[in-house]
């Protein structure tokens, strides 16, 4: 990890005038949220420390970002989490409803792999992820893998891809930055929350992909970074955009949100990619993950109560998130919006 104390302390610093859990409006509601994989290890421990403090329950179903989104627009989830920045079309609709987009953690896409008897790391670049999932490259030994990677003996063996198949925030995250980076792939499938994947077993959700890597020899897919580290997969490492070779340590993924951050002129959603970020440093396949929270037009307590879990994330759950293996908010823009997060809605 990347990130010292100094930097944990600033981090977790409570806004001036911040206000215990136990005196906000909401401590006696029971909430419910649907949503992204992606963020789910954070947010599970996030309702746990909340609801120990004195604030609201918060029920989770980790189904998604598309099935979060659904089930907030039909009522059956109070609020949802999504990977996926809202386009224009869909943040003027959601915001007419009153639903406002707020992150409140950085993740990363790690590449991961189950290689038998072979220790050293992976070495892939944008390129070559993009050939892999395009069905261009089958087996291990490839002339390109074996030339991005001379000190590693790559075995003859088929390369067995998995891929998701639900509507996924991670899947628009690995899609956009191939897009950036592999012609064949921006003109082929594109960014997409449910891809068209020309390869591969599909299999639900980064645990269930997890879990297919990890029982599967000679396989390759893509997983939020903490869930690689959870099931202690083998993460390659990316070529970023200045060159260097990284792996999604919180470092990487802080440094990209925080290159991203001077182009970001939305200071209240920060609705943007953070993909092939800038930088020595940053980690190309990072991502924001967002809350999209009521914040009028419902019961007002529950309103309030999401609103409190919002303030309470930005100003004393960051530490969390750093110790699961995601990266803080940068100081910036985690002070930004706590100013429009600042007093509770009606």
């Amino acid at each position: 990890m990347l990130i010292g104390s100094t930097l944990v302390a600033a981090c977790s610093t409570p806004a001036p005038g911040d206000a215990p859990v136990s005196s906000r409006a909401g401590a006696d509601q029971v909430l419910e949220a649907a949503g992204a994989t992606f963020p789910y290890p954070v947010y599970t421990r996030w309702f746990s420390s909340y609801a120990a403090q004195g604030g609201a329950r918060i029920n989770y179903r980790s189904i998604g970002s598309g099935a979060g989104i659904r089930a907030l627009i039909d009522g059956t989830a109070d609020f949802a989490a999504t990977d996926i920045p809202l386009d224009d079309a869909d943040r003027a609709q959601l915001a007419s409803r009153g639903i406002r987009q707020v992150p409140l953690v950085v993740g990363g896409v790690a590449v991961t792999y189950n290689l038998p008897g072979v220790a050293r790391q992976l070495r892939l670049d944008g390129a070559t992820l993009g050939d892999i999932y395009l069905g261009r490259i089958t087996r291990w030994n490839d002339p390109i893998l074996v030339a991005l990677n001379p000190d590693i003996v790559l075995p003859d063996a088929p390369l067995h891809v998995i891929t998701r198949a639900d509507t996924s925030g991670t899947s628009w995250i690995l899609t956009e930055y191939l897009s950036h980076l592999s012609p064949g792939w921006a003109r082929g499938p594109g960014r997409s929350r449910f891809p068209a994947w020309p390869v591969g077993a599909r299999v639900r959700g980064n645990e269930g992909v997890a879990a297919e890597i990890k029982a599967t020899e000679f396989a390759v897919g893509a997983v939020e970074a903490v869930y690689a580290m959870q099931n202690r997969l083998q993460v390659a490492r990316i070529r970023n955009h200045a060159g260097a070779w990284v792996t999604p340590q919180t470092g990487g993924l802080r440094a990209a949100a925080s290159a991203m951050l001077a182009s970001i002129d939305d200071t209240l959603e920060f609705a943007t990619s953070i993909s092939d970020a800038p930088g020595e440093a940053s980690y190309p396949i990072a991502a924001l993950s967002w809350l999209l929270v009521p914040s009028r037009g419902r019961d007002t307590m529950q309103v309030r109560a999401m609103g409190g879990f919002v303030r309470w994330a930005l100003s004393h759950g960051q530490d969390d998130a750093l110790t699961l293996g995601y990266a803080p908010l940068p100081d910036a823009m985690r002070q930004a919006l706590l100013r429009t997060w600042s007093a509770p809605r009606p």
